[in-house]
């Protein structure tokens, strides 16, 4: 079963097996939450997913008016997974804490209206110029 891990590994989020709903988002606040051009999650069944250690959590509201919780380790600050009440029944992790060359593309871009220039997602099947409605 796959593990994504926080940098210090004290806090793991364990799946069945990778999903195929990966999702690049451009927006201000992905970009601001990991610190990249870009935020990449991975979203899966909530009731199928097993989270084991301590987190802490920041909610932020989105463009439209839901709220975003976006939870990380208190030991090494690491944003490992994200819930929204737009699909309360999904758990998004971030792509990169597999650290899995084997991860699936992503099938949408969303927010392209604020990426930067040079980035561009060809894999992507789906491209959105704000995000998906």
């Amino acid at each position: 079963m796959p593990v994504a891990r926080c940098a210090c590994g004290a806090l793991t989020v364990t799946i069945p097996c990778y999903s195929e709903t990966v999702v690049v988002c451009h927006c201000d606040a992905c970009k601001r939450r990991t610190g990249s051009a870009f935020g990449v999650g991975m979203y899966v069944d909530a009731a199928t997913t097993t989270i084991d250690g301590a987190y802490a959590g920041y909610d932020r509201i989105t463009a439209s008016g839901a709220t975003f919780r976006t939870s990380f380790c208190p030991g090494c600050g690491s944003a490992l997974f994200w819930t929204t009440e737009r699909h309360p029944d999904a758990i998004g992790i971030a792509y990169g804490s597999f650290c899995d060359p084997a991860l699936p593309p992503p099938i949408r871009s969303v927010w392209e209206e604020k990426a930067q220039v040079w980035a561009t997602i060809p894999a992507a099947l789906h491209h959105f110029p704000r995000g998906r409605s």
